[in-house]
């Protein structure tokens, strides 16, 4: 039946979609379907408007895709509707998990100082423009005045843009000067000047992955973790994508193997319920969670 077809391609663009690696043979495996009749459904998926690139021998959807933007101008929120919901937060006020939860995946989309101030809103669009019209017609532009909170500097920029992410709050670049991709606030930026330059690096313009706490990143991070049933079912509840990475050590603990694209997501949750988690892999973000506790004892012992 063709339900029963749809629902074959749907699951596998999740399956592209995803941060996971996943080979044709995994695909294959979970789907059930043969390598010939995955390869019919990829290349459907291109004649449709997806486009598709290979990493580490694995199939991805380019979220630049221009089916996947014609659906995300349907289903994110418009300034109006993302300031109106957090106002409604605001007011709910109290220390309420969820609310918590969804004012901060909020504030990682949107930039309420700008939303709320209509003459930066009006910068912000002319600034998202000239950055649209540069990614379509593959030209260099010149970020005026981009204040770095990395770097602790304000100066301009020469980059080739070529992806607007996150409501169109950032864009992601590649840099001649640094020979990097980096993703870059709108809102830090005093002005945005097209020139007329073409893009010489296209082949260095590197893919973004998001993880499930909404960070992206060009690269990924294994992490592995050993949960009480506390900091499992909060995780669960948070993000229900986590499941299908949490299997079941005994009757008490869990494992949790998955990727992130940064620290901090999955660094916020660890340092919450840290006594209920034990870090097993990634001696990275293991120096990462002792570094902030460490910080953290030092600032409440000189206070």
């Amino acid at each position: 039946m063709r339900h029963d077809k749809l629902g074959k391609e749907l699951e596998i663009i999740r399956m592209l979609a995803s941060y996971e690696d996943l080979s044709v043979d995994e695909i294959c495996r979970r789907t059930n379907l043969s390598r010939r009749n995955l390869y019919y459904y990829l290349q459907f998926f291109k004649e449709s408007g997806f486009i598709l690139f290979k990493r580490n021998k694995c199939y991805h959807i380019d979220r630049r895709s221009p089916f996947l933007n014609k659906l995300l101008d349907l289903l994110q929120f418009t300034e109006e509707e993302a300031t109106t919901m957090r106002k409604a937060l605001d007011m709910i006020g109290g220390n309420n998990p969820i609310v918590n939860h969804l004012r901060a995946k909020l504030d990682r989309f949107y930039d309420f100082d700008i939303l709320s101030d209509v003459e930066s809103r009006k910068k912000a669009a002319e600034k998202v423009n000239t950055i649209y019209e540069a990614i379509k017609n593959k030209c260099v532009v010149k970020i005026e005045g981009y204040s770095s909170p990395h770097s602790l500097t304000v100066r301009d920029r020469y980059v080739e843009p070529y992806m607007l992410m996150n409501n169109n709050n950032d864009v992601r670049c590649y840099e001649p000067l640094t020979d990097q991709c980096k993703t870059f606030r709108v809102s830090r930026m005093e002005k945005v000047v097209a020139l007329d330059l073409r893009w010489s690096d296209e082949n260095k313009h590197t893919q973004v992955f998001t993880d499930i706490f909404m960070f992206s990143s060009d690269s990924k991070k294994p992490i592995r973790l050993r949960m009480g049933q506390l900091s499992k079912n909060v995780f669960t509840e948070e993000y229900p994508a986590i499941k299908e990475h949490i299997t079941a050590e005994d009757d008490n603990h869990w494992i949790a193997d998955f990727e992130v694209c940064d620290f901090r997501g999955i660094g916020r949750f660890v340092l919450g319920l840290l006594e209920d988690i034990e870090i097993l892999g990634n001696e990275d973000f293991r120096e990462y969670i002792y570094n902030k506790v460490e910080k953290a004892g030092a600032m409440l012992r000189n206070k």
